[in-house]
């Protein structure tokens, strides 16, 4: 299982101290929110967040675009040293736009991932499985922090996991939103490899009893 902590959580004023906990939880990769205020209602950061990111740990930069234009935003985080850069589907009118959008990522270093909203129907992401790293299960509306999961997500866990297996594709599932040590759990026998979680980490001082629990530790 891998541990993402999400950094949207995390105390702004210290980001690199954010990084280096996450790092010392356990944690192999770095969970990045970005929002442009469009696709979704906040805004968090720009591609120049990757300056304070890349010196200041070696863990897999995962950043997660919740934007519109999502081939011009992605390659940017990609040229700045974004290890995977996951778009929504939403954010795409229709499949060669997805693919396109890809395209910018890998082109410029990065690979891609894709994500789905709660009310976009799992099956609809399964022409991209065999072309991207992860497909990443928003178990939450995006957006904001601090939100309570979405039950009806396991069932989509599920059946990613099953398709995935079933046609030997190479994707990671990863989940995001509400997760804790009871639903990260519960995540993980659906079938999940990546767990974000922010609020139930960030804050608190038993972070590492907290990281060991979604590490099943």
């Amino acid at each position: 299982m891998i541990l993402a902590p999400s950094i949207l959580a995390a105390d702004k004023a210290d980001l690199p101290g954010a990084f280096k906990l996450a790092k010392r939880i356990g944690a192999k990769y770095l969970h990045i929110d970005i929002m442009d205020g469009k696709f979704v209602p906040n805004t968090t950061w720009d591609e120049s967040l990757m300056d304070i990111v890349n010196p200041n740990t070696d863990l897999v930069k995962d950043v997660h675009i919740m934007v519109e234009k999502p081939w011009e935003w992605g390659s940017r985080f990609a040229k700045k040293g974004a290890d995977i850069v996951t778009f929504h589907l939403e954010a795409v009118e229709d499949f060669r736009q997805g693919l396109e959008t890809i395209a910018a990522i890998e082109k410029d270093g990065a690979e891609a991932g894709i994500s789905i909203k709660p009310n976009t129907a799992v099956e609809e992401v399964f022409p991209y499985l065999p072309l991207v790293k992860l497909v990443l299960v928003m178990s939450v509306e995006p957006g904001k922090g601090g939100q309570k999961f979405i039950p009806e997500s396991l069932e989509k866990i599920k059946t990613l996991r099953h398709h995935i297996d079933a046609n030997g594709y190479n994707c990671l599932i990863e989940v995001d939103g509400g997760i804790n040590g009871e639903t990260g759990k519960m995540c993980l026998e659906a079938g999940a490899d990546i767990l974000v979680a922010g609020s139930y980490l960030y804050g608190h001082e038993d972070i590492k009893e907290r990281a060991k629990a979604l590490l099943g530790k």
